[in-house]
């Protein structure tokens, strides 16, 4: 049987890993000139299954109003005339309640222990190298109404049993020690032993290498224009160079997916917010972070991969607009700089931006289609790298038949 990935991000990667060991003869096509040429190349880093949560939460639309008057704010709405813009703000503002808040993060956090299982399971039989490290995430809170933000995270994860520590005063230094040299205070922070860091470029480049030594097959600089269709079925992809056939076919191709499907009758909640971030050598151990650390202040998440500091945030919703903002640019580096000081020369960092593909509820797009042979793996927003091992068992095991480990 013969299947075509669209998509070499992280989640498409992962996708081809288990359909390819299911023994399916995979293809993966992509639009770059390699794999995690999009959003998968610069992202914060953070393997994060007890972190994952949806960004509708209580209180954010107002939150957003008010941040559309800053010049660097968390989320930075540019209003475009363009409906699925208004229509996807108006399903993200319906999921801002408390109960949905709670559903949508189980719906999360389920996938997301699976997809970690799963990592390790991989990591394990491949002994795959990416920068991985195993030292837990720390969510710091400086005004009250964040650390009540971060106790409602808390409740939730105690229902579902997963392993968290709301924290204090001197507690918080003890896990991140570089903190104590921070320009700001914290009131508390959520402490999350059992994430892990790693670098989601590194880790499809090896994965890729694994996967064409296995036999599967990858076709870059392809941008796939449509589908063939034969009545419910997909008889092919379409691109510049010709058409390309398979028996099945996963759409994992992150916030280009919904222009792709649209004309199949498909119309995916998904849409593009881009998010920034800066990479930068780390000069000085002692004064950088242990392993990860989540500003909820600025919603800037700030990880160690190696020697390298990764810091990543922003959430602007503008369409497909590529042009980096020297504001982002400047207020990243100044959050970061503002907790670790010492850690890097802020004047010398790569900086970097990329398209989140975001539901407006929060859960990835994951299975199969009206189509009989169409599948999708999408809509995973700033969980991809967390969620990508998970949600790509998930369709391999639904394109073979069986029922997954874990309901998508």
């Amino acid at each position: 049987m013969k299947v075509i990935v669209i998509g070499a991000g992280v989640v498409g990667i992962a996708t081809a890993w288990y359909l390819t060991a299911e023994g399916y003869e995979v293809t993966v096509v992509d639009r770059c000139a390699g794999p995690a040429g999009e959003a998968s190349f610069g992202n914060a880093g953070g393997i994060c299954p007890s972190f994952a949560g949806p960004w509708a939460a209580p209180g954010m639309p107002f939150k957003a109003m008010k941040w559309m008057f800053k010049a660097f704010p968390p989320l930075k709405i540019r209003p475009q005339a363009d409906p699925a813009q208004w229509l996807w703000l108006m399903r993200f503002a319906a999921n801002c309640t408390a109960e949905r808040f709670a559903e949508n993060k189980q719906r999360m956090q389920r996938i997301a222990h699976y997809s970690r299982r799963c990592l390790d399971a991989l990591r394990a039989e491949t002994g795959i190298s990416f920068d991985f490290a195993e030292k837990g995430t720390l969510q710091v809170f400086t005004t009250e109404a964040e650390a009540e933000g971060g106790r409602r995270s808390a409740r939730v994860l105690s229902g579902l049993g997963i392993n968290h520590r709301f924290i204090e005063g001197e507690e918080i230094y003890q896990v991140e020690p570089a903190l104590r040299r921070a320009r700001a205070r914290f009131l508390a922070a959520l402490h999350l032993p059992d994430d892990a860091t790693g670098d989601s470029h590194m880790f499809c480049h090896a994965l890729a290498g694994l996967l064409k030594e296995r036999g599967c097959r990858f076709v870059f600089d392809a941008d796939v224009r449509g589908f063939d269709r034969d009545g419910d079925r997909i008889a092919a992809i379409v691109t510049p160079d010709g058409k390309l056939t398979a028996d099945a076919y996963v759409v994992a191709a992150g916030a280009f997916a919904p222009a792709l499907v649209r004309p199949l009758g498909i119309a995916l909640p998904v849409y593009p917010v881009k998010g920034y971030s800066i990479t930068c050598p780390i000069d000085n151990d002692d004064e950088a972070p242990l392993s990860s650390v989540m500003d909820e202040h600025s919603k800037i998440m700030i990880n160690r991969l190696g020697g390298r500091l990764r810091a990543a945030g922003v959430a602007e919703l503008a369409g497909y607009d590529r042009r980096l903002s020297d504001a982002a640019r400047r207020g990243i580096s100044a959050s970061v700089e503002k907790l670790f000081p010492g850690a890097c020369d802020y004047t010398k960092v790569q900086f970097w931006s990329g398209f989140r593909p975001m539901t407006p509820d929060g859960p990835a797009i994951v299975g199969k289609t009206g189509l009989t042979n169409l599948y999708l793996n999408t809509g995973h927003g700033s969980n991809g790298w967390t969620q990508s091992c998970g949600t790509g068992k998930i369709i391999a095991d639904i394109v073979s038949g069986r029922a997954p480990e874990v309901a998508p």
